[in-house]
């Protein structure tokens, strides 16, 4: 390339391995920039409310959310069975999450819940909570094992802010075999 081609193209000459000065840059800014993100694994996480502590549950396993609506007691069922709802025909078995976890118990307010919860065979579940707070996007990394709180029920912890959030293992909080 001559002085003049350098001037108009804009680019500094080819050197002996073919490539110029900018493909080289590009090259090596591309290799960085895919070095420095590793892809970062997520989870997502339903946040809500008891006894003024912040709990979480995967949201893969959330099918909806309900305002708290008239529960039908059930006979001969564990106490951390509150009964059942009708929900669009669907007869759905609702849990107090306060007396699973053994918290003590509390009145529902206008901001409680009902986390209706995907199931085994196609049964959802629902499970009552003082309040939905959000959605949470946690890093892999920011995720730690859990000290076996309440009976085992709470097996990660999760830092947001300034403080942590409890992750519940449903499976277990769900198998009301043990009770």
């Amino acid at each position: 390339m001559t002085e003049q081609n350098t001037i108009a193209s804009g680019a500094p000459e080819d050197d002996a391995s073919g490539l110029d000065e900018w493909e080289r840059l590009a090259r090596r800014a591309a290799s960085d920039k895919n070095e420095a993100q590793e892809p970062e694994l997520w989870r997502e996480l339903l946040t809500f409310e008891l006894a003024g502590s912040p709990y979480a549950i995967p949201v893969d396993r959330v099918r909806e959310i309900i305002r708290v609506r008239e529960v039908t007691p059930m006979p001969r069922v564990p106490d951390c069975v509150i009964g059942v709802v009708a929900l669009r025909g669907e007869i759905v078995q609702v849990g107090d999450m306060r007396m699973r976890l053994e918290l003590l118990a509390g009145e529902p307010t206008p901001r409680s819940r009902i986390i209706v919860l995907h199931g085994d065979d196609n049964r959802v579940t629902g499970i009552q909570v003082d309040a939905v707070q959000e959605v949470l996007r946690a890093a892999e990394g920011e995720i730690t094992a859990g000290i076996g709180q309440f009976n085992g029920a709470v097996v990660e912890l999760c830092k947001r802010g300034n403080e942590f959030v409890s992750i519940v293992d449903l499976d277990h909080m769900l198998d009301l075999d043990e009770y």
